[in-house]
């Protein structure tokens, strides 16, 4: 009995998790429970919980996941201001007219959302209010419509900039350092957010390629399923187009552009996402427009110009044209900062701040919490022997690497039936990603695979997050046996995704390999 206490308490964990206690307060305590267990019993050394400390502080030090509580902020202000209606509103009218036009223009805005958000509960929620019932009043089948809502809100997952891939692009980093000192290597490399923010971007946009192309098809050989919108419906304006569409493509453009050029850490660009954020619900909650966009404008053009000529005025040999560019850059930061100012006193008068520092604090909490409690469980779960074990049941996989990453893959899509994306990342990755990196995969392909796997969590039933999130905004017609029948054919769509990643690597690795 005392040699399978680890997968004792492994089960134990999935049972406590599955009766509902809080996730967080059941993986610490089940940790905590077994750690004396096996202290009692003769098979742990207790002294191992001294690492406890180490643990703690290298997550609230750690400078990555910094850039989760910037980028969840970024999307609850873009959410809370109702940016994310507007941009719904636009698009469904401009595709309206085409069969499945208001399904494409979905899909479209869950892509744009997910590079501007990357918060898959306020996406689902915002379409399922928004796009939903104006789909059901054109005549789509309630169980098409909620399946094109539920995937195109899981997009945030895996198009950056998402939490997903900071916090996989952390256990990875930590994992293949950790496969390089097992095969004797003291020089280790490490992968950046940056990278998988790279390798993701294809893969993302291939996912929503075969959304639309399977809502074109399924538009043409089915047509009642997804008529066209009413004739009725008003085509909106060029100006209107460009107002709703252009502000989160040029948020996009800052945030991503800024990491895989080169120019800011994920932590830095996620910091200039939540001021783009900001201004752009400034002007959405009534502020003085005029003001905002040349603030903006001047921030703009003072993060060009300081990296095309950078100067530091504590140095002793500038120059008269260097005294003058430090004034110039002076007085475009005093123009941002006025513009954030002002941006800061509209969203505080229509509480459109209040309501997105709430989420997001409630939100980051959740997470950091269930980090630090998955640390704890994986520390007890190593002092009772599980990695050993796992790295010997992968090894003796029939198949060899090939086989062990099928299994992998197959356990993980079958964890997301039951465990959230974060839960399944920082207690079950730890444990077998090592060991697969170490039997020759690539590091960044893997980590895709995976995260491609855990985005499809959100759509199984019956716990995947989408449909609950989904359940709760849809309109009463809309029943749970028609979301979980809906997703059904795009579920299939993600093993897609995978099966196309795993058969041709370079859609995940060229373009890290080629900015990196």
């Amino acid at each position: 009995m005392t040699e399978y206490l680890d997968l004792i308490m492994f089960a134990a964990l999935m049972a406590a998790i599955l009766m509902g206690f809080p996730v967080a307060f059941s993986i610490a305590g089940i940790a905590i429970l077994f750690a004396y267990l096996g202290w009692a019993l003769g098979v742990m050394d207790i002294t191992l919980l001294g690492a406890l400390g180490q643990r703690a502080f290298g997550l609230i030090s750690n400078e990555v996941l910094i850039a989760i509580p910037l980028f969840v902020l970024m999307g609850a202000i873009l959410e809370k201001s109702r940016i994310a209606e507007e941009l719904l509103d636009t698009m469904g009218r401009l595709f309206g007219q085409l069969k499945g036009g208001l399904g494409i223009s979905v899909v479209l805005v869950g892509a744009l959302l997910a590079a501007s958000t990357g918060i898959v509960g306020a996406t689902v929620v915002a379409m399922g209010m928004i796009a939903l019932p104006a789909m059901l009043r054109a005549g789509y089948d309630p169980r098409v419509a909620s399946g094109i809502v539920c995937t195109a809100g899981t997009l945030g997952q895996i198009i950056p900039p998402s939490t997903l891939l900071i916090i996989l692009a952390d256990v990875m980093s930590n994992a293949y350092q950790q496969a390089q000192y097992e095969q004797g290597k003291f020089s280790v490399e490490a992968l950046s957010v940056g990278q998988f923010f790279a390798a993701a971007l294809i893969p993302g946009l291939v996912l929503v390629l075969l959304y639309l192309l399977y809502i074109l098809v399924r538009g043409l050989l089915r047509p009642q399923d997804m008529p066209s919108a009413p004739a009725g419906m008003a085509r909106p304006s060029r100006g209107q187009v460009v107002r709703a569409v252009v502000p989160p493509i040029l948020l996009i453009f800052a945030v991503l552009g800024a990491i895989l050029g080169g120019i800011a850490t994920p932590t830095e660009a996620a910091s200039v996402g939540g001021i783009g954020a900001l201004l752009m619900a400034g002007v959405r909650a009534g502020g003085p427009a005029r003001l905002i966009l040349l603030g903006a404008a001047a921030l703009i053009l003072l993060g060009i110009l300081s990296g095309l000529h950078p100067v530091r005025l504590q140095r002793g040999d500038l120059s008269s044209g260097d005294f003058a560019a430090g004034l110039f850059y002076a007085l475009l930061a005093a123009a941002g900062a006025v513009a954030i100012a002002a941006a800061l006193r509209s969203g505080l008068k229509k509480r459109i701040l209040h309501e997105a520092v709430t989420s997001t604090t409630t939100m980051t909490a959740m997470i950091f919490a269930t980090i630090l409690a998955a640390g704890m469980f994986s520390l007890v779960f190593i002092g009772l022997g599980g990695e050993e074990r796992v790295a010997h049941i992968l090894g003796n996989m029939p198949g060899g690497p090939t086989g062990a990453l099928i299994f992998c893959m197959l356990f993980i899509f079958v964890l997301g039936f039951f465990l959230d994306f974060v839960e399944i990342s920082v207690i079950v990755l730890p444990l077998v990603t090592p060991a697969l990196i170490l039997m020759g995969h690539d590091p960044v392909w893997l980590g895709i695979l995976i995260a491609i796997n855990l985005q499809t969590s959100f759509l199984t039933p019956p716990f995947g997050f989408s449909l609950f999130y989904l359940r709760g905004a849809a309109p009463k017609e809309v029943t749970t046996r028609h979301i979980y029948k809906g997703v059904v054919p795009f579920i299939g769509l993600q093993a897609l995704g995978v099966l196309l990643v795993w058969l041709i690597p370079g859609l995940a690795t060229w373009l890290p390999s080629a900015i990196f």
